[in-house]
């Protein structure tokens, strides 16, 4: 059996009716709205954004190494500091699971980017001059995965300018304090302001209503853009999905069945950070994924023997309001949308059914609440696409080299560079634990083919 794709563009003629609404646009999610919307609106401009901080920025020195950023347990996001003087004091950027899933694939890959393309990106090649020198400071690192911008709000900020900043891709928002300080009060999440939200539905009956809308009436931006549905085979490797997940922007990726295209599981850049870098052996990243999703599943099941895995499944005809209840009780950024025209092999210990046939995100629901808004210009997809433009672009400039399942790499300024051919992957021997900085000693270097430094 051929194998299937890595980056799925999910179709099928068996799609239900659903899945076939119109796609999204913001005259179509408009259109259901009714006058109470602008009491709405006037409600979210009398709360400031300071009022939702959901979390305290911890921060980092520019010069702190990658591993050393990495031993700050249980901190989603790292704030790195700028150096006195510098024109973005007091902060150069963010650091994340998203940007350590980037780096790492980096390193594992590196031997199998030609050296004029490593050149030519600048970034990449900063990061692997520092890891020949022993040191990779986490500077370089700051938003190395080109999702993970670092976007501030006044003091006086409110929902709506939280909403402006969120509908274009953003995930969390730094709130500055009241001038002339230039310290900042802490960070919002796009989790965080979609739980406001679901806070406010509950004392507002109109809103309320309005959630309890089915998705396909909403016009969602990604419900029905196949393309957006990234996904890999239970049987690619743990180093693949890193891949994926690095090359198209995204902080997870659906695991399917690779006969179906029907949902097994999902695996996120938060799996790989929590799960790969402690890992003392390299041999987990040429793991297929279904023996990584069971070690995920593993300490649930061994507590009290249930499996406690989130299903990150949701239909067409699902209430908008049922789909943030379960983004917020999963932890999830996104969540799949499938239809139920048939069942998945008995084989497979799954909960799923159907096949998939799009994605409902934090920020396409945020998108929605930016429409409602008056917000000009809300366009969620736009990084992404952009992203994918330029990883299109970059792949037909080499589609003579050697073909592998990613067929599609994102190439940019920063360090996610065309990747064309796959890494031979091979076993440690000894002990490997090293540096994260230093990738000639550090244990992913070794899964690929000892090679002297360029």
């Amino acid at each position: 059996m051929t194998r299937r794709a890595s980056s799925i563009s999910l179709r099928s003629s068996r799609l239900s009716a659903g899945c076939e609404s119109p796609s999204a646009s913001s005259t179509f999610a408009s259109a259901i709205l009714g006058p109470e919307s602008e009491e709405w609106v006037k409600q979210w401009s009398g709360v400031n954004a300071r009022n939702l901080i959901d979390s305290r920025i911890v921060a980092v020195e520019a010069d702190t190494s990658v591993e050393d950023a990495c031993d700050a347990k249980d901190i989603p996001c790292l704030a790195v500091k700028a150096p006195p003087g510098s024109t973005s004091y007091p902060f150069l950027g963010l650091f994340d699971f998203s940007d350590l899933n980037a780096f790492l694939t980096l390193a594992a890959t590196r031997h199998t980017i030609p050296p004029h393309e490593l050149k030519a990106n600048a970034s990449a090649d900063q990061i692997m001059s520092a890891a020949r020198s022993g040191h990779v400071p986490v500077h370089l690192v700051s938003n190395l995965s080109e999702k993970n911008f670092l976007e501030t709000v006044q003091y006086d900020a409110t929902i709506i300018s939280l909403l402006a900043t969120f509908a274009r891709g953003t995930h969390r928002v730094l709130v500055r304090s009241l001038p002339p300080s230039n310290d900042f009060l802490g960070m919002v999440s796009d989790r965080g302001l979609l739980s406001w939200f679901f806070a406010y539905a509950e004392r507002t009956p109109t809103f309320r209503s309005y959630l309890d809308n089915s998705l396909y009436t909403l016009g969602l931006p990604s419900l029905h853009i196949h393309s957006s549905v990234v996904a890999t085979s239970g049987t690619a490797q743990v180093l693949d999905a890193m891949r994926l997940m690095s090359e198209q922007g995204v902080s997870s990726i659906a695991v399917t069945d690779e006969e179906h295209g029907t949902l097994l599981s999902v695996v996120s850049v938060t799996d790989v950070g929590k799960m790969v870098v402690p890992s003392e052996s390299n041999q987990i990243l040429s793991a297929p994924l279904h023996q990584f999703i069971a070690q995920i599943r593993a300490p649930d099941g061994s507590t009290d023997g249930v499996d406690k895995y989130p299903i990150y499944l949701v239909s067409p005809t699902t209430k908008l309001s049922f789909a943030i209840q379960k983004l917020l009780a999963t932890n999830a950024h996104r969540l799949f949308v499938t239809d139920n025209d048939y069942l998945p092999p008995a084989a497979y210990p799954v909960s799923s059914t159907g096949s998939l046939c799009g994605i409902v995100s934090i920020v396409d629901i945020l998108s929605l609440f930016a429409i409602i808004a008056n917000i000009r210009d809300v366009d969620p997809t736009k990084r992404m696409r952009q992203r994918r433009a330029s990883s299109s672009s970059s792949q037909s400039s080499r589609s003579g080299r050697v073909s592998h399942d990613f067929t599609r790499s994102r190439s940019s300024s920063r360090a996610s560079l065309p990747l064309s051919a796959s890494p031979r992957i091979v076993a440690a021997s000894g002990d490997t634990r090293g540096s994260i900085s230093n990738l000639d000693t550090f244990q992913w270097s070794e899964l690929v083919s000892p090679r002297k430094a360029e």
